[in-house]
């Protein structure tokens, strides 16, 4: 599982296990916190297209989904 900081997660880089819309490589591009700093919102952009899509930032944390860092 990989251990993720919600308040280093704005501009972190991910590596889709799986390519989306034959893209694998992603940005965090925006992160939404509320008032009691939990994460509403988060935006990730592919690199290529900069197409962004909202995922559940806790689906990061799934190493079958998602590895840490460009690969």
């Amino acid at each position: 599982m990989n251990n993720i900081n919600p308040k280093k997660l704005l501009n972190s880089k991910w590596t889709a296990v799986e390519p989306l819309n034959k893209e694998k490589h992603f940005l965090v591009s925006d992160i939404e916190f509320d008032e009691e700093g939990i994460v509403v919102l988060c935006s990730i952009e592919a690199i290529m297209s900069k197409l962004c899509i909202l995922i559940d930032w806790r689906d990061l944390k799934d190493e079958t989904k998602w590895i840490f860092g460009w690969k």
